[in-house]
């Protein structure tokens, strides 16, 4: 493993922390509040938030489990597109303001198209900081798989070097957690020798990805 592949992990392993502090440290504070709580309908009050903090750690460690985990995407079984839609679901169950379309063309993908459609829709995610539409489509055919994703909104807030590292321009010295997600999808494709693109208006980010068949 390569120094830059090192740096790389760690980053990835820094972003899934730092996704989770939030409700790691919702259910952390829940059980302080519920030992000290005697009143009965502040104690189910208390249960509920635990429920719902423990729902949110679960979907996002299914998610970045999928997205970001060792895996082979040139072999293996095909991923259902059931379980693709279920994680995107819990990655935006969070908020009410996102809602997200599907458009696809078969029951299941190769492994490397789900990955990169997974980190995709993390991309599209955050730039919808106010809420917005997410549309997510694939489609498979004798020569590969290609994904697109349009997250659209009256404000898209995106970094750009989230860009930089999906073209591969940006320098591995100036990764941070918030760039990995773009920089892995890129070493992803070109690595079974596809490609990924981004264009980017003042009301959408377009994201896609051309992957060759195994």
């Amino acid at each position: 493993m390569t120094e830059a592949s090192l740096d790389l992990a760690s980053l990835l392993c820094s972003r899934l922390c730092h996704d989770m502090m939030s409700p790691v440290g919702a259910l952390a504070n829940g059980l302080e509040l519920l030992a000290d709580e005697k009143d009965p309908d502040m104690r189910k009050r208390c249960f509920e938030l635990l429920e719902q903090s423990a729902r949110m750690a679960s979907d996002k460690l299914r998610f970045f489990r999928l997205a970001f985990g060792a895996g082979s995407v040139g072999s293996g079984e095909p991923v259902p597109v059931s379980e693709a839609q279920a994680l995107v679901a819990g990655l935006t169950g969070s908020t009410q303001r996102i809602t997200v379309n599907w458009v696809l063309s078969g029951e299941t993908l190769p492994l490397a198209a789900v990955k990169t459609l997974l980190n995709f829709a993390l991309i599209g995610t955050q730039a919808l900081v106010r809420g917005g539409t997410l549309d997510i489509g694939a489609e498979q055919h004798e020569h590969g798989t290609e994904i697109v994703v349009r997250a659209a909104a009256e404000r898209i807030a995106f970094d750009p070097d989230v860009g930089r590292a999906l073209d591969g321009t940006l320098p591995s010295a100036e990764l941070t957690s918030r760039t990995a997600p773009a920089a892995m999808t890129h070493a992803l494709a070109a690595s079974i020798g596809g490609h990924v693109q981004y264009m980017k208006t003042g009301d959408a980010l377009l994201l896609g990805a051309e992957l060759p068949a195994a």
